[in-house]
């Protein structure tokens, strides 16, 4: 089946019929409807090595990214996929196995060879983050959730203002102080929500206790939540709330008090960081705050066209806040 096919099942040119199928505008909607009911009716693909010789383009990204185990990369990973595909475009995934310079070079070299038109970066972790912004490419590069990076475009949700609100909802409920449970140091999401929890203790004036390290699993939530039941019973009486960094922890921190006998809310309010579905399942359901990770997707894949329609000063690199995240109560957190 080939173009021509199509142009004399539609009564066209062939010309009209590759203006239809590279996206042109310049195509009378009647006509444009003619064609594409022409390609349905005979089954017609498009060559997609041809069409990237014609236009110049091969209608794909690259996507490098790690910890896809983990529930934000993996959900911002659909966002952009869905986002991209909603633009006409496919998208390629490389996994890192680790977040080096060498490994983060070699998947945005591979993808170059490919001739995809863009690559996006998509890591929140700090050595990676590091790397990109030494990185040259020939190809648009756009980082995603990696933080502010004055170096390149930059698309991100604000970790600080959601840990900010977290924090906030926890002390007006009238706790003195609220203890964080934070995730691994060298994640710049973890960071970012210390800053948050930091600055809204010390905006109140309240104490800042000395934050718990986890790693993003339940198992870390619970050792967490074991620290903190101990601190209950040996007299403690400022450990009556805490926010955790995500839900996974949080979950494993609400499974530690409550074999150490303690109650939620009753003795100690927890707020946790994602809203994982499951949330609402968690004994108790968990008050949390919400990404709104198909945002984030749409704004960095708006990001990427807009580069390539601007070319190589398509946009100018600087922040692109992806929007303010908010508390989700799916239950009361006191």
């Amino acid at each position: 089946m080939a173009l021509s096919d199509v142009a004399v099942h539609a009564g066209v040119s062939h010309q009209t019929v590759s203006r239809v199928v590279n996206g042109h505008p310049n195509v009378a909607p009647a006509t444009r409807e003619r064609v594409q009911r022409a390609i349905t009716e005979l089954g017609y693909r498009p060559n997609a090595a041809a069409r990237a010789l014609v236009t110049g383009s091969t209608r794909s990204f690259g996507l490098v990214t790690s910890h896809i185990n983990q529930y934000g990369p993996a959900q911002t990973l659909l966002g952009l996929e869905k986002a991209a595909r909603a633009a006409g475009y496919s998208l390629g995934v490389a996994i890192l196995d680790d977040d080096s310079e060498a490994a983060m070079r070699e998947a945005v070299d591979r993808f170059v060879a490919q001739s995809v038109d863009a690559v996006v970066a998509l890591s929140t972790y700090g050595q990676a983050v590091e790397a990109l912004r030494r990185f040259e490419a020939p190809v648009p590069l756009i980082a995603v959730q990696v933080g502010r990076d004055e170096s390149r475009p930059t698309v991100w949700v604000a970790q600080e203002v959601g840990a900010e609100l977290a924090t906030r909802h926890l002390l007006e409920l009238g706790h003195r102080t609220v203890h964080h449970v934070t995730g691994p140091p060298d994640s710049l999401e973890a960071r970012g929500r210390m800053v948050g929890w930091r600055r809204a203790l010390q905006d109140a004036g309240a104490p800042v206790p000395e934050p718990l390290h986890g790693d993003w699993w339940p198992s870390s939530g619970h050792a967490a939540g074991r620290e903190l039941a101990a601190r209950v019973r040996a007299g403690q009486d400022d450990v009556t709330a805490v926010f955790v960094a995500n839900d996974q922890m949080a979950l494993g921190l609400l499974s530690a008090l409550a074999d150490e006998g303690l109650s939620v809310p009753g003795d100690v309010s927890v707020v946790g960081f994602d809203d994982v579905p499951e949330c609402a399942y968690f004994t108790p359901p968990l008050t949390t705050v919400r990404q709104d990770f198909a945002e984030l997707g749409r704004r960095g894949v708006e990001l990427v066209l807009a580069r390539l329609r601007g070319g190589a000063a398509g946009v100018p690199a600087g922040p692109a806040p992806a929007g303010r995240a908010a508390v989700h109560r799916t239950s009361p957190a006191d």
